[in-house]
C-alpha cells in the first residue's frame, strides 16, 4: 500500500463547497451527512458524483437509497455543515427542512438543491463514488460555504 502523509495537506489548498448529503434509510429514517466531495460530471446526461468514506454512518443508506439530495450550503450555514459532521446524533434535530416529492428531506436556507437518482456506484479505495442522475434543481442567490485548508470560509466577491 502507498501512503502519502502529506496528501491530506495537499488537496487541502484546493478550496470546495461544501454541501449536505440526504436520503431516507430503508427503515423510513431521514439520514445525511456533511459531503466535500461532490461535483458535477456531465451536463448531457445530467450527471454528478459524490465521493462518500467508506465508514461513515450512512454509507449504507446512500449507497442503497435509489435517490438523494445534495444540499448546497450558504455561508450562512456553518453550523449545519458541522453538525451533519457529527456521528451519533439525530442530525436533522431543530434544523429546519421541507421534503421532495420522494420524501427527501430538503434543507432550509441552503444555496442550491440537487435532487438525484443514483445510478452507479465505484469502488475506490477507502471511497465509494456515488454516481447520480439529476432529477430537479433549485438555486438561490447567496455566497457558498467554502472548507480551504481544514477550516470553514466564505468566498467574497
Amino acid at each position: 500500500r502507498y501512503s502519502f502523509p502529506g496528501l491530506r495537506s495537499s488537496v487541502g489548498r484546493l478550496p470546495r463547497g461544501m454541501t449536505v448529503g440526504t436520503t431516507k434509510a430503508a427503515d423510513g429514517s431521514d439520514q445525511g451527512m456533511t459531503v466535500s466531495a461532490f461535483c458535477s460530471v456531465s451536463l448531457d446526461p445530467p450527471l454528478v458524483l459524490i465521493c462518500i468514506e467508506k465508514t461513515a454512518s450512512v454509507y449504507d443508506a446512500l449507497t442503497s437509497a435509489p435517490g438523494f439530495v445534495v444540499n448546497i450550503l450558504s455561508a450562512r450555514q456553518e453550523q449545519i455543515a458541522r453538525r451533519f459532521s457529527i456521528v451519533d446524533i439525530d442530525r436533522f434535530e431543530g434544523v429546519g427542512f421541507s421534503r421532495t416529492q420522494n420524501g427527501i428531506a430538503v434543507l432550509d436556507d441552503a444555496l442550491g438543491i440537487i435532487e438525484c437518482n443514483r445510478s452507479a456506484l465505484h469502488d475506490a479505495g477507502d471511497h465509494t463514488i456515488i454516481v447520480a442522475e439529476v432529477e430537479a434543481t433549485r438555486a438561490e442567490n447567496g455566497s457558498p460555504l467554502m472548507y480551504y485548508r481544514g477550516g470553514y470560509a466564505q468566498l467574497e466577491h
